[in-house]
């Protein structure tokens, strides 16, 4: 096998050649496009990362809108579970403070009307007092003791049915 040199210095001078025309008009053009190529993926990248960090941040933030949130439910619920056990508890003792009104109004009119009752009685008695008197002043004078005795149990027995 033999070398042949000539071929190797012109292959040589054809590959400096196409070198120094890639260089001149094909690498600068290839290589901006690259470099174009290679500041879009890095953009995209870096947008990619401002977009999941500002989303990190919305899911931290709606944790915390969702925790507030129900920690307000929870406050809503405990204020009215408080709200209605006072209420109930006024009810109570509203109703507590009636019926001992009302027990007390009851047993004052009960009072009140024993004793009109007693007045009643009292009067009553007193003019059946009175007419067993003057009935006996009458008869006294018409009539012995046996009859005056008789005549007193008579005016007693009726009193004692009409009472």
């Amino acid at each position: 096998m033999t070398v042949m040199w000539e071929n190797i210095v012109i292959t040589m001078i054809s590959f400096g050649i196409l070198y120094w025309l890639l260089n001149k008009y094909a690498f600068g053009k290839l290589f901006a496009v690259m470099e174009k190529r290679r500041e879009l993926v890095l953009g995209q990248l870096e947008e990619a990362k401002q977009t999941r960090e500002q989303a990190t941040v919305f899911v931290e933030e709606q944790k915390a809108a969702l925790q507030q949130a129900r920690q307000e439910a929870y406050s809503i619920i405990e204020q009215s579970k408080q709200s209605s056990s006072k209420q109930a508890q006024e009810l109570l003792e509203q109703a507590k403070q009636d019926t001992t009104r009302l027990k007390e109004q009851a047993i004052r009119d009960i009072e009140n009307e024993r004793k009109k009752t007693l007045e009643a009685l009292r009067g009553e008695i007193g003019s059946y007092s009175v007419n067993i008197a003057s009935k006996l002043i009458e008869r006294e004078v018409e009539s012995s003791p046996a009859e005056q005795e008789k005549l007193v149990n008579q005016y007693l027995s009726e009193v004692g049915t009409k009472s």
